[in-house]
C-alpha cells in the first residue's frame, strides 16, 4: 500500500486527527483493556501523526506499568489511539475511527500483551 493521509475522529466529532501511513500490518493486542475495547490497530510514528482539535475532550487511561498512554474522548467514550508501551515515539491508531480506510488485503498481526511484564 502507498502511503496516504488518513483523517480520523471520535464518534461525536470532539476529537479529530490525521494520520499519514501505509499501514504494512494491522495489529490486534490481548492485553486487559485492549481485549475490551476490541479495537484494530495501524501503528504510526508520532511524526506522521496530528491532532487537529480535541485536546481537552481527551482523557487518559493507565494502569498496569503506567507507560501505555490510552486516550477516550470524554464526551463520547469513544478509543481513538494510544501512545505505546513499547515503543513510546509512536501511536496505536484505532482504524475504525478512520474515514474512508479499507482494512481489505492488510495483514493483521496478533500481539501478545495479556504476557507483558
Amino acid at each position: 500500500m502507498q502511503e496516504q493521509e488518513y483523517f480520523g475522529s471520535c464518534h461525536c466529532g470532539n476529537v479529530q486527527f490525521k494520520i499519514i501511513t501505509d499501514a504494512p500490518e494491522l495489529t490486534t493486542c490481548d492485553c486487559s483493556i485492549c481485549i475490551r475495547k476490541n479495537a484494530l490497530m495501524v501503528k504510526v510514528h508520532e511524526s506522521q501523526f496530528e491532532l487537529i482539535q480535541g485536546e481537552g475532550s481527551l482523557t487518559e487511561y493507565q494502569f498496569h506499568t503506567h507507560t501505555a498512554r490510552h486516550f477516550f474522548c470524554k464526551v463520547c467514550g469513544i478509543y481513538p489511539f494510544h501512545r505505546k508501551r513499547v515503543s513510546p515515539y509512536f501511536f496505536g491508531i484505532n482504524v475504525y475511527c478512520l474515514e474512508n480506510f479499507d482494512t481489505e488485503g492488510i495483514p493483521v498481526r496478533a500481539t501478545i500483551g495479556a504476557g507483558m511484564a
